[in-house]
């Protein structure tokens, strides 16, 4: 069963800097665009980043200027890199995968667990 296990939340002051990871288990496959979105109390889940598996990417404007995606093809992880953090910026950030495929099977729309990212002011 395939899944992705996302790390490296956490409470952070503000202006500081935290890095996620979503790392897809298994092995044998491959992944394609794969984001990152982020989900405050009483507010939607947004998308925050997200890369192609050519490395296109495309952030929100209110994070463009402060993180940065990037992704491992081999391992079939996707990190972000959150500096200058702001208390608006405190949601649980989940990982998505809009396509997981192996030799004989395909998976869509798959979802991390998410992790808590908390920025103090």
């Amino acid at each position: 069963q395939v899944q992705l296990v996302e790390s490296g939340g956490g409470l952070v002051q503000t202006g500081g800097s935290l890095r996620l990871s979503c790392a897809a288990s298994g092995s044998a496959f491959s992944t394609n665009v794969m984001g990152w979105y982020r989900q405050a109390p009483g507010k939607q889940r947004e998308l925050v980043a997200r890369i192609t598996r050519g490395g296109n990417t495309n952030l929100a404007d209110s994070v463009k200027d402060r993180f940065t995606i990037s992704r491992d093809n081999v391992k079939n992880t996707v990190y972000l890199q959150m500096n200058s953090l702001k208390p608006e910026d405190t949601a649980v950030y989940y990982c998505n995968a809009d396509r997981i495929w192996g030799s004989t099977w395909t998976k869509y729309n798959v979802w991390g667990q998410g992790t808590q990212v908390t920025v103090s002011s």
